[in-house]
């Protein structure tokens, strides 16, 4: 699940949507944006249908979305990596000459 608390393109409070991430300003729950683009609608049909939210803020959620997706990755990787090293103990750390 992506942290949205750092996009301003979107809000949450408990009396709107059941507290669902909503465009900031709409009731329009960011999910219904990825369900949308999923089930193969464009960036535009989304606005047409939604005209309450605007183009910045699909480009501000997208891009946060597609920046988060990045960093868990690169965090992922990472992590998968560490945790590979250490189940093979003859690995030595590179870069140490050994004698």
């Amino acid at each position: 699940m992506l942290d949205w608390s750092s996009c301003p393109a979107v809000e949450r409070t408990p009396d709107k949507v059941s507290g669902a991430w909503v465009f900031r300003d709409t009731r329009v729950p960011v999910k219904a944006l990825f369900e949308n683009l999923e089930d193969g609608a464009s960036v535009d049909q989304f606005l047409e249908w939604f005209p309450g939210v605007s183009k910045n803020q699909v480009d501000a959620v997208l891009e946060h979305a597609t920046r988060s997706c990045e960093q868990k990755e690169k965090h992922g990787s990472r992590k998968a990596f560490d945790t590979v090293l250490k189940k093979v103990p003859d690995v030595e750390p590179a870069g140490q000459d050994h004698l």
